[in-house]
């Protein structure tokens, strides 16, 4: 935690890129095992890269994944489960991945259009949602800044909630996007990289002193 804010870097890929942000106090880390995803990971390559890692800051990342690959990350020791999904798969699936894996394990992240409302659903069966930038196209991933302002009121309006925020977060923008959003969780991937899934090491220590 760095003055109050935690980090999570996602989308690590390498041994050397854990051990950097481990080095700089991330309190999490993502590994993405969304096949379709640039900077995708096997279960096997994501267990063994988070093999020297405290199992409760290890956060394995997919898109809507069956029940049957959520007993896999179990099963393969992961305790934290970040999920992106649309609205629609939210209504439907959400409340077995709940079951499945306890509502303070899960990390729901919903495809949130602009204006719209966090449902009851949500907040009733995730303790912890990631804001990350809508995209018609993409499930999350974007790279691109969301909307800071409406991210403080959400979390504003759910005080019982953990928000993170996530989208486009870079060693340039990290101060106005703690300015606006007030956010105390920080989800970082594509602003600290020098090519999909390979961290810059120097924009790596450039964000978190950014933080301080």
């Amino acid at each position: 935690m760095h003055n109050g804010i935690q980090v999570k870097v996602c989308g690590l890929t390498r041994e050397v890129d854990v051990e950097a942000a481990l080095s700089h106090g991330a309190d999490a880390f993502g590994f993405i095992a969304y096949p379709d995803s640039p900077r995708a990971v096997t279960l096997e390559r994501a267990q063994a890269l988070a093999a020297a890692l405290p199992p409760e800051q290890c956060v394995i990342v997919d898109v809507e994944p069956e029940l049957e690959k959520i007993r896999a990350f179990q099963s393969a020791g992961f305790k934290r489960f970040q999920i992106h999904a649309s609205l629609q798969s939210i209504e439907s699936e959400l409340a077995g991945w709940s079951e499945s894996v306890g509502r303070e394990s899960l990390w729901i992240a919903p495809r949130l259009p602009q204006g719209a409302a966090l449902s009851e659903i949500i907040l009733h069966h995730a303790a912890t949602v990631l804001i990350d930038t809508y995209s018609v196209e993409k499930a999350g991933g974007t790279g691109a800044t969301g909307d800071w302002t409406r991210f403080s009121e959400l979390q504003k309006a759910h005080p019982e909630t953990s928000f993170i925020l996530a989208g486009g977060l870079s060693p340039e923008n990290v101060a106005a996007a703690l300015e606006e959003s007030e956010a105390r969780f920080l989800d970082v991937n594509s602003g600290v990289e020098s090519a999909p899934g390979v961290k810059d090491h120097a924009r790596l220590a450039a964000f978190f002193s950014a933080l301080q």
